[in-house]
């Protein structure tokens, strides 16, 4: 894969550079309409393709927010087109490299030295690229390791990538530009946790220290003496991509194991630790060959406050989505429902939560659930179509509850999702008795 050699860093330069995406996908949309006059029957898919291609483009030579955000709609399967999922999980763990220079250059104003001077040996070339750093092995004292370098300029574009992006996520998501602040400057923050790595080298031995006691769940051990705020060295964990396991012909019988591990990992973090890795993609996740799970990466860990906990959860049992009085007040508890809400709206609002609540919660509602069910997927797409195509709903302001539900509602969907890619069928209380022995 071609390397690169510099990074935009400054304001101008990374907005021209999307300046010049956005005339790309001008140029697509006047080229898809005038076939269409040819061919009124013409879908999307050609100029979907075309246009997730050279948004993609732009954004991986920027690298740093601007592609974290991609990376992150990635996700939601349910609401971008196909072509943009496809395209945009490349930047899970698949961008172009910073090239062998730039890298020593990184090194050397971090370290004074050169990575040849700190490690026995040191690959040029990195294993994988993604959004905000890359991944080389390296060895020391005998030990395979893997050095993660965080791209030049990433923590300070932040501020100004937002700024950029920003028009377009409040039009994809239905946002008043007004009342959005709280969900942008939740991103910021997060994403300026991402880039100090002394936090995420502290969260990540907590975290594996925490749920260490889950069987089959593995993590690499952390060198402090050789990492800093923009490089953590770390135990290089042999396996692969959780996304290559599920693509091959696997084992039914590991990955009901993987998806089990991986659920009570969730739940351990989300009921018992009251924070959470946030960002539940197959890039974070090995899987080793003795067939344990390996999580790799702690940069975007949520913490889950109480005040927004309790309500949250309240809405995952059954019987109080049934109980009017309470159902409201949690509504409201979770900013969903608002005093400027006319009658009319929270009626409209109410009707619309139980059904998504509804549906989504399902798994918590069983002693056991299959995320494999093609049934639940089918309801979860039809529910997701219909809403898309409601006019009504797009005429309302979209932007309605906590600032939390950002990351934890990812958390949720990036491990329904995972799960269904290994077809899991978990026992959904089982990571209860962790909690117990650990005494929580």
């Amino acid at each position: 894969m071609k390397t690169i050699d510099t990074i935009p860093t400054g304001k101008i330069g990374r907005a021209g550079k999307l300046v010049r995406t956005g005339v790309k996908v001008g140029g697509n949309y006047v080229k898809y309409y005038s076939k269409k006059l040819v061919n009124p029957e013409l879908d999307k898919e050609e100029l979907n393709e075309n246009n997730a291609q050279d948004i993609y483009n732009g954004l991986k030579t920027l690298k740093g927010s601007a592609l974290k955000v991609a990376q992150m709609l990635s996700m939601e399967k349910n609401l971008l087109p196909r072509a943009y999922v496809e395209k945009f999980s490349l930047a899970q763990f698949s961008v172009p490299p910073l090239s062998a220079p730039l890298v020593r250059k990184t090194f050397k104003k971090y370290f004074k030295k050169y990575p040849e001077e700190i490690f026995d040996h040191f690959e040029q070339n990195s294993v994988n690229a993604a959004s905000i750093g890359q991944v080389h092995k390296a060895e020391k004292n005998g030990k395979s390791l893997a050095v993660k370098i965080q791209y030049p300029g990433v923590a300070q574009s932040i501020h100004s990538d937002l700024a950029i992006v920003r028009p377009i996520a409040l039009k994809m998501f239905n946002l008043k530009g007004q009342d959005t602040d709280k969900f942008f400057k939740e991103v910021e923050a997060k994403l300026l946790e991402e880039t100090d790595y002394r936090l995420e080298i502290k969260r990540s031995i907590e975290m594996s220290e925490s749920c260490g006691i889950i069987p089959r769940l593995k993590f690499p051990r952390y060198y402090e003496e050789i990492s800093s705020e923009r490089i953590i060295t770390m135990d290089w964990m042999n396996g692969i991509h959780l996304s290559d396991f599920t693509s091959s012909d696997f084992d039914p019988e590991l990955a009901q194991d993987l998806g089990q591990t991986l659920w009570d990992f969730y739940m351990f973090q989300m009921h018992g630790l009251k924070k959470v890795q946030a960002d539940p993609h197959p890039g974070n996740f090995l899987v080793s060959e003795e067939g344990d799970l390996v999580a790799i990466d702690f940069g975007c860990v949520k913490e889950v406050p109480e005040e927004f906990y309790t309500p949250y959860f309240e809405l995952a049992k059954r019987e109080n989505l049934e109980d009017e009085e309470l159902f409201e007040k949690t509504l409201s508890d979770l900013e969903i429902l608002t005093d400027s809400d006319s009658p009319r709206e929270r009626d409209f609002f109410k009707v619309l939560f139980k059904e998504m609540l509804g549906l989504f919660t399902t798994p918590f509602h069983k002693e056991e659930f299959d995320f494999g069910d093609p049934v639940f997927w089918s309801e979860i797409a039809s529910l997701s179509e219909r809403f898309a195509r409601d006019e009504h709903i797009r005429k309302m302001n979209g932007n309605r509850g906590s600032k939390h539900f950002l990351y934890i509602n990812r958390t949720f969907f990036g491990l329904y999702h995972l799960l269904h890619d290994l077809r899991a069928n978990v026992k959904v209380n089982q990571y209860q008795k962790y909690m117990k022995v650990a005494h929580i």
